[in-house]
């Protein structure tokens, strides 16, 4: 690392005297030595430090062992979280690996880039900023597993394996994680700890920050991005080119000379490769999304030849939420709103959304027309709002024209309601993350539980009651034109998991 300098002068010294003590001079400067090392080493500048080597025996726990693991880094927002969850679920299946399933990570904590103008995060710095993160979820005792809000079990169960994150450090690395703890499951996990704590060497192995040989079988890190290779199955098209390149005036724009390619998973990662060998294999990101008649990263379809992957695709399309969240949602509709109601997801505050009011607020008013005008609809209209605009802003906004018209009934739901509440804590209890994955068969579920941080945190389920609700929006739903929620809820919509 640079460290920055000064005007580039060298200090001033004396010319050398027969009275010059050079003793004084180097005991002078110890201070000097000690305060540097100090800051080098205890300081958020460490990490740039020299990583400590892999442990021989946490290799060795992992090669005893007999589950072949695959890790990768999620990113950005909640419903680009579950995209790529479901991509590495493909991706176990197709390899034969057990997926490590993460937590939900706090909005945009990791930021990829942008595949299309081939400007992303390296894998390495993205696996090892989502540990860091991980590790901060846990000390804040913020700890939340994605397969505690979406519901995996239907695949985990028979279609592909699957290990909680706190499972997999507790047993492998010997981290605590009893902070990351909220029902007795969990709690008894963290009390069968017998290892030595190599969470340091897990960092470092995991986020392939070190040099490893490449015919290690502790671990192979997967460096092929979106900026060069799309991921296939049984296409018929691996090292062929990918449709989308970057074009000539990009490439003298930023200077770059990178050429897509496809590759078949299973050929270039599966049985017979010196990845394969590997305990742990290693992904960046496993996002994707379509771009210019392409895909950014993964591109796998139903196979002919391969049925299971083939069912497995079919159903991860679509993952419901846990069933304590979708209940929740009913239930508002049911006994809050009573009534054929309207749902509007106006995304607002956030990024490329916040420039775009008018056009947001547009479709809304193109609907409440078009209802205004229906005859078979009598009194007032009821419309259940979800919004990052918190309500004492709507000022002098069109949501505030509609709250004060008497022709609509506004209805909104907080995050210290007793139902979102009441949903946080039915999640914590379930457990779901840590029952739909694998577990040690000596786990002693009646295990002490007075070093588990139980109920001292609930995760926020807002968002997630939200979308419930506006599943079950019988008068129709707007949403944000590309705002990945209003995708969720869409596909929530098409697949009526709301049965009133």
């Amino acid at each position: 690392m640079d460290w920055p300098g000064g005007s580039g002068r060298r200090w001033r010294t004396r010319p050398p005297t027969p009275r010059s003590k050079p003793f004084l001079y180097l005991l002078l400067s110890l201070p000097l030595f000690l305060l540097l090392f100090l800051f080098l080493y205890l300081s958020p500048f460490a990490s740039f430090s020299s990583p400590p080597l892999p442990s021989a025996s946490l290799c060795s726990r992992l090669s005893l062992s007999d589950q072949r693991f695959l890790w990768y880094a999620p990113h950005s927002g909640f419903t680009n979280q579950v995209s790529e969850l479901k991509n590495a679920l493909l991706i176990g299946a197709i390899l034969n690996r057990t997926v490590i399933v993460p937590p939900v990570l706090d909005h945009h904590a990791v930021a990829l880039g942008s595949c299309p103008k081939f400007r992303v995060t390296s894998p390495a710095t993205l696996r090892a900023a989502v540990w860091d993160h991980i590790m901060e979820l846990v000390r804040d005792q913020r700890y939340v597993s994605i397969a505690d809000i979406v519901d995996i079990s239907s695949v985990s169960a028979s279609m592909v394996r699957t290990i909680d994150f706190r499972v997999f450090a507790s047993i492998w690395c010997g981290r605590d994680m009893k902070k990351a703890c909220f029902s007795s499951m969990c709690c008894s996990l963290s009390t069968m700890r017998h290892i030595t704590d190599l969470s340091d060497q897990c960092r470092y192995l995991i986020s392939g920050l070190n040099p490893i040989s490449s015919t290690s079988t502790c671990i192979y890190p997967v460096e092929d991005d979106c900026r060069t290779t799309v991921w296939t199955y049984q296409q018929h098209t691996d090292k062929e080119l990918d449709s989308f390149q970057p074009d000539e005036s990009l490439k003298k724009k930023k200077n770059i000379s990178y050429v897509r390619t496809r590759k078949d998973v299973y050929r270039s990662l599966g049985p017979g490769t010196v990845p394969d060998r590997a305990a742990i294999l290693a992904f960046g990101t496993v996002f994707s999304a379509p771009y210019k008649g392409s895909q950014s990263y993964i591109d796998i379809h139903a196979s002919s030849t391969d049925l299971k992957i083939k069912h497995l695709i079919e159903k991860i399309e679509f993952l419901p939420f846990a069933s304590e969240i979708m209940q929740a949602g009913r239930k508002f509709a049911l006994e809050n709103m009573k009534v054929p109601f309207l749902c509007a997801q106006l995304r607002l505050l956030d990024g490329q959304f916040k420039n775009h009011w008018k056009g947001t607020f547009s479709a809304l008013k193109d609907k409440l027309r078009s209802l205004n005008q229906d005859n078979t609809i009598s009194g007032t209209i009821d419309i259940f709002i979800m919004t990052d605009l918190p309500r004492e802003n709507w000022t002098k906004t069109y949501l505030d024209e509609i709250d004060r018209d008497k022709k609509y009934k506004v209805y909104t739901l907080d995050e210290r309601d007793d139902l979102v509440v009441g949903a946080a804590k039915g999640v914590m209890k379930a457990e779901l993350g840590i029952k739909s994955g694998f577990l040690p068969r000596n786990l002693d579920v009646h295990g002490s539980q007075e070093s588990c941080a139980l109920g001292s945190y609930l995760p926020d389920v807002l968002l997630y009651v939200e979308e419930s609700v506006c599943s079950c929006a019988s008068l129709g739903f707007i949403g944000t034109a590309g705002s990945t929620i209003a995708e969720s809820i869409e596909l929530m919509r098409k697949n009526n998991v709301c049965d009133l």
